[in-house]
């Protein structure tokens, strides 16, 4: 079947624009009124959801380009640069530096909704309250290679060459528990309850943790880097990159230990390259380095095309609070937002 024959969500749902950057990340406002897209250029592009159709301001950002954008607190987005600045996207488009750190790359971000905010900056994590004040750095053996909190803001996590390191962020003495594996660590996510945390790491692979007993995971087979990681809602499954489909990573019943791992989506040869797992059903959004979205169902197997190739290699993907809404963006400076949303 020829793509003229799919159906594709894009064509009935969708709203597109050609933003002239590569596109480095999407995030939509905890708000639920805005949605950003941080470029390659140092603008951000900023969506009004109430009139997605019409009201989209570019403000320059950073001088230079955006090299990391996450949401922000409760309402907004949240920005690092190569100009060495922190930055504060408002929904209404309004841009606000909260901290420079010279001339270094700000290549991570991280927020929670209680407001606290963490920035990847060389070997340092430097942790930023609510008003935009450092209150503590935190420092690392090596280049921090990704940053997340958990899920109730208590902890940060920062991978790093041989391993990771666990954080509380308001603990008085700053001393991690450092989770050790040999190799260079990058992209990291934590269980949504705060048990596991897992890293992708340079050579091809993942390597995970289990708090409780300090309990080693080791997943790979894969092709290719994975670069992006997605836990579904409750934390049944991990969604990653790095092969020719969707590779999920089974969290229950023992797992991801002594379990063979799903896949689904399959690119036809083509390379996944962004997940993102929906934020209340156990569904995940896949994108490919074609311009290839699909949408699949992890209990079905259900695959749903959402938007067809030829745009570029799909480098941002993400979701609002509710799942009603899909953002995208590529590396040729394309982009879209879906309304998924009953009509």
């Amino acid at each position: 079947m020829s793509d003229t024959e799919i159906d594709y969500l894009l064509a009935e749902r969708g709203t597109t624009r050609q933003l002239g950057a590569w596109v480095i990340g999407a995030a939509f406002g905890r708000e639920g009124r805005s949605l950003s897209f941080g470029l390659g250029d140092g603008t951000v592009h900023v969506v009004n959801l109430a009139d997605r159709a019409g009201d989209w301001t570019s403000v320059e950002a950073h001088k230079g380009a955006v090299l990391s954008l996450c949401a922000d607190g409760k309402d907004g987005a949240l920005t690092g640069g190569d100009d060495g600045r922190v930055m504060r996207i408002a929904p209404d488009g309004t841009v606000t530096e909260l901290q420079k750190f010279g001339s270094k790359w700000i290549e991570h971000v991280a927020s929670h909704e209680s407001g606290i905010r963490a920035a990847g900056v060389g070997k340092a994590v430097h942790v930023i309250d609510a008003k935009g004040e450092v209150t503590k750095s935190l420092a690392h053996p090596s280049t921090v290679g990704g940053i997340a909190f958990d899920a109730k803001g208590k902890r940060v996590a920062a991978s790093h060459y041989n391993g990771a390191s666990l954080w509380f962020v308001g603990a008085k003495e700053d001393k991690p528990r450092v989770l050790d594996w040999k190799g260079s660590h990058a992209a990291i996510a934590i269980h949504p309850d705060g048990t596991h945390v897992v890293t992708a790491m340079q050579e091809m692979a993942l390597h995970g943790w289990r708090l409780a007993d300090g309990q080693h995971m080791r997943m790979s087979g894969y092709p290719s880097k994975t670069h992006s990681l997605s836990f579904t809602a409750k934390g049944k499954w991990l969604a990653t990159s790095g092969a020719e489909s969707v590779v999920l990573w089974p969290f229950f019943g023992g797992g991801p230990m002594g379990k063979a791992p799903t896949e689904l989506a399959g690119g036809d040869g083509v390379m996944c390259t962004r997940v993102a797992c929906h934020p209340q059903h156990e569904m995940v959004a896949a994108g490919f380095e074609d311009g290839l979205i699909l949408l699949s169902d992890i209990n079905s197997g259900r695959i749903v095309p959402v938007a067809p190739p030829g745009e570029g290699g799909i480098s941002a993907l993400a979701w609002n609070a509710n799942g009603t809404l899909l953002a995208f963006g590529t590396e040729k400076g394309f982009c879209g937002l879906l309304d998924l949303s009953a009509k």
